[in-house]
C-alpha cells in the first residue's frame, strides 16, 4: 500500500463547510443553550417564589400561634381563679345566714360553724387545696413541714410530736408548710 492517500481523506469537517456555515451552527448552538437557561431560570425563579410564599404562611402560621398562645394564657390568668371563688360562695352564704340569726344559742352557733367549715374544707379540696397535717411520729419533711422546736422524746429523732398549725398544698406545690414540733436527736 502506499502512503498517498486521497486529499479529501484528511479534509476535516471545517474544510467541508464554510465558515459562514459554522458561524450558524454556532449561533444555533449558543441559542439552544441560550433557550435552556432561561427555561430554567423560570424554573427557579417560580421554585424561589413558591418557597418563598410557604415561608411567610408558615411564619404567618407561627405568628398566629403565638398570639393565640398569649391570649389563652391571658384570660387563665384573669379567670382562673372563677372556679376556686364560685365554690367559695356557698361559704359566704352561710356564713352571712348564721350572722343573719340574732338570738342563736351557742349550740347552733356551733352546728352552723361546724357545717361552714365542712363546706370550706369541701371547696378548698374541690379547688386541689388539699391539708398538711402530719400524724404524730410521722417522718419530718423539711419540704411541707416547718419546725418551730426541737423537744426530747421518745420517739425516733426527726419525728413530729405534735402539730401546731396545719399546713397546706394545692396541687402538690406546698402553699403554707405545717408547723411542727419534732424529737431532738438522743
Amino acid at each position: 500500500m502506499s502512503d498517498n492517500k486521497n486529499p479529501t481523506e484528511h479534509a476535516s469537517l471545517g474544510d467541508i463547510i464554510s465558515p459562514e456555515e459554522q458561524e450558524a451552527a454556532q449561533a444555533a448552538n449558543d441559542n439552544d443553550a441560550l433557550v435552556q437557561a432561561l427555561a430554567e431560570v423560570a424554573t427557579l425563579q417560580a421554585k424561589s417564589a413558591d418557597l418563598a410564599d410557604q415561608y411567610l404562611r408558615a411564619k404567618a402560621d407561627a405568628e398566629n400561634a403565638r398570639r393565640r398562645a398569649e391570649d389563652e394564657v391571658a384570660k387563665a390568668r384573669k379567670f382562673g381563679v372563677e372556679s376556686f371563688a364560685d365554690s367559695l360562695l356557698p361559704v359566704v352564704d352561710s356564713l352571712e345566714a348564721g350572722l343573719a340569726i340574732a338570738d342563736a344559742s351557742a349550740e347552733q352557733i356551733r352546728e352552723g360553724a361546724q357545717a361552714t367549715l365542712r363546706q370550706l374544707t369541701a371547696a378548698l379540696e374541690r379547688n386541689k387545696v388539699v391539708a398538711i397535717n402530719p400524724a404524730a411520729g410521722a417522718r419530718f419533711d423539711p419540704h411541707q413541714h416547718q419546725a418551730i422546736s426541737v423537744v426530747p422524746a421518745e420517739q425516733e429523732a426527726n419525728t413530729v410530736v405534735t402539730v401546731l398549725q396545719k399546713g397546706y398544698s394545692i396541687a402538690e406545690r406546698v402553699l403554707r408548710p405545717a408547723l411542727v414540733t419534732v424529737t431532738a436527736p438522743k
